[in-house]
């Protein structure tokens, strides 16, 4: 009958671990953006972003072979993704404001919209950026780039009871930060 549509996760990690070229690279295709976007989390600069994404797909490549056989690809991926976001921000001797690609659900804003919009994305970044770096780190996985609980800690090498604590005490920390924002 021939092969599924769409292969899944598993299927094509099995046939990457195996040197099918052609497996890694739709593994790449699919989880290139939300690498960015991890990256960018955490270096604030696309081009950083982009270098840490790239290498860290090299780099997962390279680990296929140590790869646990039924786990998730996607926390995996984005573990080796932290990772050489933080050591190239390290590197770089600065610690970068965090910034969202946050594409805006109305395609021609009103000027005021857009205004307010860019205002309350400030003052979100402001916020988080207030947070300890390990509730910041929490926050982004899980409500940012949308991972679940499970996937944010298997991403950050942490206990899911860890996670919800930092995401618990992060949660309170913005609510804190923004309320004056909202009623000032």
């Amino acid at each position: 009958m021939g092969r599924p549509l769409e292969d899944s996760e598993e299927d094509l990690v099995e046939r990457a671990r195996r040197g099918n070229a052609a497996a890694y690279e739709e593994l790449v295709q699919r989880y290139t953006e939300l690498a960015f976007r991890a990256a960018y989390l955490v270096t604030g600069s696309a081009a950083e972003a982009e270098e840490a994404a790239q290498d860290a797909f090299v780099k997962a490549h390279r680990a296929l072979g140590g790869f646990r056989r039924g786990s998730p690809f996607r926390p995996w991926l984005l573990r080796i993704v932290g990772n050489e976001a933080r050591n190239r921000r390290r590197a770089a001797g600065r610690r970068a404001a965090l910034e969202l690609r946050a594409a805006d659900p109305t395609p021609f804003p009103s000027p005021e919209a857009a205004l307010e919009a860019a205002e309350e994305r400030r003052a979100l970044l402001r916020a988080l950026d207030g947070l300890s770096e390990d509730q910041r780190r929490a926050v982004a996985c899980r409500y940012l780039l949308q991972l679940s609980v499970e996937e944010t800690a298997a991403a950050l090498g942490i206990p899911g009871g860890t996670v919800k604590s930092r995401l618990a005490r992060g949660l309170l920390r913005l609510r804190e930060l923004l309320e004056p924002v909202r009623h000032g």
